[in-house]
């Protein structure tokens, strides 16, 4: 099982997590998408922050290990952790996801 797992976090610390995530095998590639605005509900009031996205591609198998290093790495006490499944990709991405993310 392949996943996309979406993650928002603070800008100035999306390159190093991203860095991170691929360099320990947990993410064969992680796209940074800068500029996003996030309006959200905490702690009973309406927050507004500036955020980064990461798009990180990773397996099924690596996703446990995936989630509690963004845990342990990012600074907010409620992360926004979401895992895509997909079932279709490119024959050749998928071979290559599959040897990126093997020490």
């Amino acid at each position: 099982m392949s996943l996309v797992v979406l993650v928002t976090l603070p800008p100035e610390r999306a390159h190093d997590m991203a860095r991170t995530l691929v360099a320990e095998h947990l993410a064969g590639c992680v796209n940074i998408l800068p500029g996003i605005q996030s309006v959200y509900r905490w702690q009973g009031d309406v927050a507004e922050d500036p955020e980064s996205m990461l798009l990180i591609k990773t397996s099924g198998e690596k996703y446990p290990e995936l989630e509690a290093r963004i845990k342990s790495l990012h600074p907010y006490e409620v992360p926004e952790i979401i895992a895509l499944q997909y079932d279709r990709a490119l024959p050749e991405f998928q071979s290559w996801l599959r040897d990126a993310l093997n020490p």
